[in-house]
């Protein structure tokens, strides 16, 4: 994430920005704001961690983490699909962005949300199916 996020700070700095369309630089303006957020998002369990580790505040300290790390995640797919959107409306046109760009978006909540939430079910299906200890 922070590479990307680097990589995308950078890009104004190149010859060919200046040749964005109004568009276009509002794509980048979302992608570097996505970014940003999510690597603040994704590190910042760290700095809970330092700061509630010594209090014994372990509770708060998951449930923190993790809220953070959703956030993050979902900035973090939205830095993708601005970037894919960005880079394909360049390369190929408009349309092409806005397909790359959903294409995406279902890949994300398919692979992201939606298999790891039928694996779970698949899992306690077969536990509760399982026979129990002693029977």
């Amino acid at each position: 994430m922070q590479i990307l996020a680097g990589f995308l700070l950078t890009l104004p700095f190149q010859q060919r920005f200046g040749t964005l369309d109004r568009l276009e630089r509002g794509e980048y303006a979302g992608a570097v704001v996505c970014a940003v957020s999510a690597t603040i998002l994704l590190i910042a369990p760290v700095s809970s961690h330092r700061l509630l580790f010594r209090r014994h505040e372990k509770d708060v300290l998951v449930a923190l983490a993790s809220r953070l790390a959703k956030a993050g995640l979902a900035a973090l797919a939205a830095t993708i699909v601005l970037a894919v959107l960005l880079v394909f409306s360049l390369l190929v046109g408009q349309v092409a962005g806005l397909v790359a760009a959903g294409v995406a978006v279902l890949s994300f909540i398919g692979l992201w949300v939606m298999l790891p939430l039928s694996a779970s079910r698949s899992a306690q299906r077969q536990r509760s199916s399982a026979p129990s200890p002693g029977a």
